[in-house]
């Protein structure tokens, strides 16, 4: 359990990531506001042509057009359109960018929340294990002392019962 704890304090999540992931996103999020702009600007441009493409053309001599748009407005137009296109398939493509970006850094940050736990965890884990560990140490002095004190009393009890099986030996001898 404690070898988990440590292995998850050991990581260290990389900042870079973060900051590389928010340049993106300044940089995406720069890019859509652009093509955004663009597309306004080119709908206000279509916008602001007649609806049927005849009325008020003319061409660039000055003199009106009896058919309709000339091969150069309809280029024109067809480009716009290419172009309209172009930039709303890269708005998507970019907003989806933008969503896995966030939904990304949504993920980092509780990988970060996570292992702030963790590491909170295993540092309170470890001031625990510390002060156990001197508790123990205190009892261990304590009864190593405790132990040398019963040797030394055993010793002079032992020579004390010498002395008596001596004195002992000696009375019964002289009876």
């Amino acid at each position: 359990m404690f070898e988990d704890e440590a292995a998850d304090c050991s990581f260290q999540f990389p900042v870079n990531v973060n900051y590389n992931e928010e340049l993106r996103l300044k940089k995406l999020f720069e890019e859509r506001e652009s093509l955004q702009n663009e597309v306004r600007l080119l709908k206000s441009q279509l916008d602001q042509r007649p609806k049927n493409g005849t009325d008020g053309v003319q061409n660039p001599e000055g003199g009106s057009l009896e058919n309709g748009m000339d091969s150069h407005l309809l280029d024109l137009q067809r480009d716009a359109n290419r172009q309209m296109s172009d930039l709303k398939f890269k708005l998507v493509k970019s907003e989806q960018e933008v969503t896995t970006l966030e939904q990304n850094v949504i993920r980092l940050e509780g990988q970060v929340t996570r292992y702030k736990l963790a590491s909170e965890n295993a540092e309170k884990l470890e001031d625990e294990l510390k002060v156990e560990k001197r508790k123990l140490q205190r009892e261990l002095r304590s009864a190593l002392d405790r132990i040398d004190e019963l040797e030394v009393s055993n010793l002079h009890l032992s020579k004390r019962l010498e002395k008596m099986k001596a004195n002992r030996s000696a009375l019964l001898a002289q009876q």
